[in-house]
Parts: structure tokens; C-alpha cells; sequence
């Protein structure tokens, strides 16, 4: 399980909001940068992390990356941080 990338994906605040802008559905590498003010290269730099953790995944048209959102693997994580509480059938 990768609960230690994933944690580590979403500590940052602009990996957070590249990830609420990929909520909003697919976009382009250059649009989703222009979108957040982001250069290129910071922008692929919290991508890489964000692929890494398995929270996106790319798709290539031509001369253009696309990016979604690829959420699976967060149920994976709820449910690690869940039995962590120590929280059985929505007990508290």
C-alpha cells in the first residue's frame, strides 16, 4: 500500500489544489499551470509526486498531456487512517 506517498502528496498545498483543479475534469499540462499560476516547472514537479502516489494519471494527444484524477488508491489510505482511530462500524 502506498499510504506513506499519498500522505506525502497531500501535505503540500499546491498538490491539493492541482487536485481540486483536476476534480473539474480532464485538463492540459499548460492550461492546468496557466489555471493555478504555476510555472512548468513547479508544475511538474508536484506532478511527479502526485503520479507517484497514484493520484493521477496522464494521457498523451498528440503534443499534449492530459491529466485526471485517479482517486482508488484515497480508499486504500480512508481506510488505513480509519483502523489507525482504532474505529469500527462508525463507532467512536
Amino acid at each position: 500500500m502506498a499510504v506513506a506517498e499519498v500522505l506525502d502528496a497531500l501535505a503540500d498545498k499546491n498538490r491539493r489544489n492541482i487536485l481540486l483543479k483536476l476534480k473539474e475534469g480532464k485538463i492540459s499540462s499548460g492550461d492546468l499551470a496557466i489555471a493555478l499560476g504555476m510555472t512548468p516547472q513547479a508544475l511538474s514537479y508536484h506532478l511527479a509526486k502526485l503520479k507517484k502516489a497514484d493520484l493521477i494519471y496522464e494521457t498523451r494527444e498528440k503534443n499534449f498531456i492530459y491529466y485526471e484524477l485517479d482517486l482508488s488508491i484515497l480508499d486504500e489510505t480512508i481506510l488505513w487512517i480509519t483502523q489507525l482511530r482504532g474505529e469500527k462500524n462508525n463507532e467512536k
